[in-house]
């Protein structure tokens, strides 16, 4: 997988991966336009998506239900240092499930890939790179 990140303008990125854009920017009370989510949202997102696509694939695959799944996910900014913290994901299932089912379909939940890196976190490397202006010669 890769990303290309690119500034825009102020504190607005443009995000491509693959053949898609999405822009992330911050509010407007910290700088920004408000014409995207901001990291943490974006973060927030990938989980709450990843849970639901998690969720949505267990009902399917057993024809309990096509649609209808709902996630809802909140967390806290903590600081020392700043990050975010206490996730709470809240998956509204759009039909009975028995006892087993659920047991089941919070395995299936458990099993979201990105839910399982940020439980194991993944090492970070970051590299910088210095692309300074080339002169031109006449």
């Amino acid at each position: 997988m890769e990303l290309k990140i690119t500034h825009l303008d102020n504190v607005k990125f443009s995000i491509q991966s693959r053949t898609h854009t999405i822009i992330c920017d911050q509010p407007t009370d910290n700088g920004g336009e408000d014409t995207g989510m901001t990291p943490p949202e974006l973060l927030l997102a990938s989980l709450g998506s990843c849970a639901a696509f998690y969720a949505v694939q267990y009902l399917k695959t057993r024809n309990l239900a096509e649609g209808g799944v709902e996630v809802t996910i909140t967390a806290d900014k903590l600081k020392a240092p700043a990050r975010v913290g206490n996730f709470l994901i809240r998956v509204s299932c759009p039909v009975e499930l028995s006892e087993e089912q659920n047991a089941a379909m919070m395995r299936s939940i458990h099993a979201c890939l990105i839910h399982n890196t940020l439980l194991s976190p993944p090492e970070i490397k970051i590299e910088l790179e210095i692309h300074a202006a080339k002169a031109v010669q006449a």
